[in-house]
């Protein structure tokens, strides 16, 4: 090869496998530097790959990058390419080549450009380039599986967990999922079955990913030689994805993005933990060869005119879609004024408060994450992240109470930040900014030190917190610095009433969960003796503290336990259920069993769901005794968790 200097336009994850890839290629490719718009990961880029951070591209230019590496945000693609070719040089996109207005015209703009400067571009469409997959291309294109008639690619998919913040691509925008991933298959599809006459797309909402305007896509696609179909789910657990190519003489199935063992429970193993493959083969082998026919004289890997009739569905589709969510959206509005904002209105207790809310004559708004199927009369409808500032400012704007029940229930550490902690401190803000009257804040009785009050007395608000949350769990750390968050604004004015009720059950929220039994076979099995008071409450009595601190217009930061006072045992509740066939499992065994799931766990970096400080948290003997639920609320259980339990039974 001649010799290739290179300079990288973004220093975003893609970049980090195109500096490898050169790398691999040295001496005869050299990277010059990085620039990407963020300047501190610009620089922590350059510290890490051991080069130089740049301001520009026309510094990139001027210290000899002959060769530029666009790998930015789509939207700059084709701004930075023909900046790129007037400077003279090469240029290798990363995947979509443009997303402009007119996709496909600008993407054959580049190409009549370079061709005119004798110059070379050429796009990352990397899965041609992944080894499983180039295998399979062979295979059709040598005639061993026949005549290639359709081709299947489904994929499944997962996005990195939303930590709160400036929302994210993903999310702000309904089409983002067939742009990010669809644009993957229809280039696939293309190579094996011709160009691309016609794709004809549906999208749905399901839940996989309620942070997603629509989370399942469907394409049915006329090629040139055939028919081919592609999904993209976010909805199948573990993730799957398969291209399946059906030709006359046999069918080849290959498994995309993981490496298979040979051994199957290595396999399983992988699929239960999601432990899909990390590194981008395709990227590295298509960069070298870029890099090989740039030296040669050859055409690039990936024609721009390939590249551009790509981009001209991709972005049909996702502009319909994006089209079609709009649309959705402008069916609801909402009021200057509303008297009451609810989060977390689609989980089971901020169903029940709207139930109540709107039982009683009142008008309510809800925030929430997806659009739902039946709009319900009197609710105004706000759409969005509790983790987005913008959606939650929207949310309470003119509302005159906040009942804030909106909390991650799922997932790990970064969802639970997201929602529960980041959208906390956004609630906060936004009721000061606003001048809402009053906040009803829902905490949780897992903000107590339970294993340290084990046996010392009953449980009230004067308890001490958690001292070790991360040791209980996501939600426990979460839910304990999200009330610090509240009872720190208290002290600053914040007007809010903080309520933490106990176990609650009814409402489609499950009595017997593992703080009472565990289901194994055809038995349920009770860790420990079966003797464990229970901080039990049932849905309706909680929806009444939160409608009683409204009305007692409580908001001085005033923390009361929501705990029904008969106290029943895990034994109770089984008998009352009509729960049979229970195995008790005893103490010591169930600590044995904790401490040595730690260890094989550990070894992955995984926390075990039963280690020994959840266990002495889970099993601690407490019993529950507060007189402020009744003092300052005027509460006592209308229902009470006796007639509750035979409601769930029924």
């Amino acid at each position: 090869m001649s010799k290739f200097k290179v300079g990288l336009m973004g220093a975003g994850a893609i970049a980090r496998q195109h500096v490898a890839a050169i790398k691999k290629l040295a001496p005869e490719v050299e990277l010059i530097g990085v620039f990407d718009s963020d300047r501190k990961r610009s620089q922590a880029f350059a510290e890490t790959w051991d080069t130089i951070s740049f301001n520009n591209l026309d510094q990139l230019v001027d210290s000899g990058s002959n060769v530029i590496h666009i790998l930015t945000n789509p939207g700059s693609h084709e701004k930075l390419a023909i900046l790129a070719l007037n400077k003279g040089c090469h240029v290798l996109i990363e995947t979509p080549i443009v997303e402009t207005e007119h996709s496909e015209a600008d993407a054959l703009e580049i190409a009549r450009l370079a061709h005119t400067k004798g110059l070379t571009v050429s796009v990352d469409h990397s899965q041609l380039y992944d080894p499983q997959i180039r295998r399979a291309l062979d295979a059709a294109k040598s005639g061993a599986l026949g005549t290639v008639s359709s081709v299947e690619i489904v994929r499944g998919a997962e996005y990195p967990p939303y930590e709160g913040g400036e929302l994210p691509a993903r999310y702000r925008r309904a089409g983002y999922p067939f742009r990010d991933l669809g644009i993957h298959g229809l280039y696939l599809l293309l190579e094996l079955l011709g160009d691309i006459e016609e794709v004809d797309a549906e999208w749905s909402s399901v839940g996989g990913d309620p942070n997603l305007a629509f989370d399942e896509w469907r394409a049915k696609v006329r090629c040139r030689r055939g028919l081919g179909q592609l999904r993209l789910s976010f909805n199948v657990k573990p993730t799957q994805s398969q291209l399946i190519i059906h030709g006359s003489k046999q069918v080849l199935r290959v498994e995309l993005g993981k490496r298979s063992s040979k051994l199957p429970l290595v396999n399983t193993m992988r699929d239960l933990l999601g432990s899909a493959r990390e590194d981008h083969p395709g990227v590295h082998e298509l960069v070298a060869e870029f890099y090989k026919r740039l030296a040669t004289g050859e055409s690039p890997p990936v024609a721009v005119e390939d590249a551009a009739q790509v981009v001209k569905w991709v972005d049909k589709v996702a502009r319909a879609a994006d089209a079609d969510h709009a649309e959705r959206l402008s069916k609801f509005t909402t009021t200057a004024k509303v008297p009451f904002l609810v989060t977390g209105a689609s989980g089971s207790l901020g169903k029940a408060t709207v139930k109540r809310l709107l039982a009683d004559g009142h008008r309510v708004r809800v925030l929430v994450r997806r659009i739902p199927a039946q709009p319900e009369p009197n609710v105004e409808y706000v759409f969005g992240n509790l983790g987005d500032p913008d959606a939650v400012d929207r949310a309470v704007a003119g509302a005159e109470t906040v009942i804030h029940l909106g909390a991650a229930t799922k997932g790990g550490w970064l969802e639970h930040k997201g929602s529960t902690v980041v959208g906390t401190a956004n609630v906060i803000h936004a009721v000061l900014k606003s001048k809402v009257k009053q906040l009803v804040y829902i905490s949780s009785m897992s903000v107590v030190d339970w294993a340290g009050l084990a046996n010392n007395g009953p449980v009230s608000e004067a308890a001490n917190l958690e001292p070790r949350p991360e040791e209980r769990g996501a939600y426990t750390q979460a839910k304990l610095a999200a009330e610090k968050l509240v009872v720190d604004a208290a002290k600053g004015g914040l007007p809010v009433v903080i309520l933490r009720p106990g176990q609650i059950f009814g409402g489609g929220i499950p009595l017997i969960n593992g703080a009472v039994a565990r289901k194994a076979g055809g038995r349920w099995l009770v860790l420990g003796n079966g003797k464990l008071e229970l901080p039990l409450v049932y849905i309706d009595d909680v929806v009444d503290a939160i409608m009683n601190a409204i009305t007692k217009q409580l908001k001085r930061g005033e923390v009361i336990q929501i705990i029904d006072p008969d106290h029943l045992t895990q034994e109770d509740v089984l008998g009352l259920s009509g729960t049979k066939k229970v195995l008790h499992v005893p103490r010591p065994v169930v600590f044995m069993l904790g401490k040595l799931s730690e260890i094989p766990l550990g070894a992955l970096g995984r926390q075990s769901p039963i280690a020994v400080y959840r266990l002495k948290s889970a099993l601690a003997q407490l019993h529950y005794e507060s007189g402020r639920a009744h003092d300052l609320l005027g509460w006592a259980p209308r229902v009470g968790v006796r007639e509750g339990i035979k409601r769930v039974s029924s």
